[in-house]
């Protein structure tokens, strides 16, 4: 049998039982079917979690029953679509159609005589171009100047279009880039999704409000003539698994305390918790891409590929990127330029700010670079600011500890201090790590000059 025909007839099956095309989850399921696959490869070929790969197929087996009007299993789905391509044939050939040729069983034969039986991808691809799309994107900033981040850009887009991750974070400190990478993100896969929206958490914080606004936008476009005050809405995960969604959230930091350890939510916010789970335990087919300073507490640093959930710790730009920011300031051909970069980490804002001060000041780069001099501009200082408040006591402890020292460090020098229990400073190293305020190589802990610097100067 033609794989690809018979991909486009369970598409055309399942759009008219649904309204909507097989996902490139559900067309692979089919296709390793078709190719005598079990589950356990299907999921590895997709790079999926091989438990929601069976859900999936579980839930298309049913439609596909039902429009061909017989049970249908993995295990008898070739033979079913194969007695559907001779039920068509022998309706065509009783109704005396003139066929010159018919794709059947392999056979290279006409198939544009035969309603349902169309050139591959030719009405696949007609059909998504005029798939409605439902899109909320007037919160998304303009991308403006957005450097080369092609490999962080390459890893979301596999995690969201194939490996169908459900819950994705992204962090890292402020200015670093964040919000610059989601946009770019969005605006690649927006239309692989029927539905995309961004949400600035800043806006409405309120776990009430923003799933009124995000269940308002699929209760009008599924009800466009129906007043507002007569929708009936449903939980908002019931649309997340009846619709396949791309919603960003960003500042997501806003829901956690200042004072405490990283991801602590605030009292009112606890509610988003519970939703962050239901996303990432329930079956569904959505995204979530939550862009902050710190992810929350339940969502590891470290995640397995057996898991929907992934985090995305986002560090500076490579030399090169880095080297047009300060082409744009008249810097670039100054001597030892990637010691400039170097020292201010790639970091987007503080090359900018620090490459502006440098041109009005009209100080020597060169001479800046020779004598270890960390400037802090007064944007970059305010930024930091801003995240170092949101620091626990015991935090900022260890923070001034990491000021004193000239080398990268171990847990055990760091225990030398005496002040902080090990178990404390366990819990500051972890929360200072998900804030991305210090790095760890092997076992080696590090705080950036830029940041030894802020600190040394409070």
């Amino acid at each position: 049998m033609n794989l690809n025909q018979v991909l486009q007839m369970a598409d055309e099956m399942v759009f008219a039982k649904t309204g909507q095309h097989l996902d490139k989850l559900q067309e692979a399921i089919l296709r390793g079917t078709m190719q005598g696959e079990k589950y356990t490869k299907i999921a590895e070929e997709i790079h999926c979690n091989e438990s929601y790969v069976r859900d999936v197929g579980s839930k298309l087996w049913p439609i596909l029953s039902e429009e061909l009007g017989e049970n249908v299993s993995k295990t008898n789905f070739r033979a079913s679509m194969k007695r559907f391509q001779v039920s068509i044939f022998s309706h065509f050939v009783q109704d005396s159609v003139q066929i010159s040729t018919v794709n059947f069983c392999g056979e290279i034969l006409h198939p544009l005589n035969i309603p349902n039986l169309h050139p591959p991808n030719q009405e696949a691809s007609n059909t998504k171009q005029t798939k409605t799309l439902h899109q909320d994107l007037s919160e998304m900033p303009e991308l403006g100047d957005f450097f080369s981040r092609t490999p962080q850009l390459q890893t979301l887009t596999t995690w969201i279009l194939q490996q169908n991750c459900r819950l994705i974070t992204v962090t890292g400190i402020s200015g670093i880039g964040k919000t610059s990478l989601a946009v770019q993100l969005v605006q690649q896969i927006k239309n692989e999704f029927e539905y995309a929206a961004w949400f600035t958490l800043d806006e409405f914080p309120t776990i009430d409000k923003f799933q009124s606004n995000l269940t308002q936008l699929f209760s009008q476009s599924e009800n466009p003539d129906s007043p507002p005050t007569n929708q009936k809405r449903l939980p908002l995960i019931k649309y997340l698994q009846n619709h396949r969604c791309l919603v960003v959230l960003d500042d997501v930091h806003n829901l956690f305390c200042s004072g405490e350890l990283a991801g602590k939510y605030k009292p009112k916010h606890e509610e988003y918790r519970s939703l962050f789970k239901q996303i990432e335990k329930l079956s569904h087919p959505s995204c979530f891409l939550l862009v902050g300073w710190e992810p929350p507490k339940e969502v590891p640093q470290l995640t397995s590929e057996n898991t929907p959930i992934r985090t995305l710790q986002l560090t500076g730009l490579d030399t090169a990127a880095a080297r047009e920011i300060l082409r744009d300031k008249g810097l670039a051909e100054i001597d030892n330029c990637e010691a400039l970069i170097h020292r201010y980490q790639g970091n987007p804002l503080w090359l900018k700010s620090v490459a502006t001060l440098i041109q009005e000041l009209g100080i020597s780069a060169t001479d800046l670079l020779i004598d270890d001099t960390i400037l802090l501009p007064e944007d970059v200082k305010d930024v930091l600011q801003q995240q170092f408040d949101r620091t626990s006591e015991l935090e900022k402890q260890v923070l001034s500890l990491f000021a004193t020292e000239n080398q990268p460090v171990n847990f055990a020098k760091l225990l030398q201090n005496r002040q902080i229990s090990p178990s404390d400073l366990l819990n500051a190293l972890q929360s200072l790590s998900r804030r991305c305020w210090i790095e760890k190589q092997e076992n080696l802990y590090t705080l950036s000059p830029v940041m030894k610097q802020y600190i040394k100067g409070l």
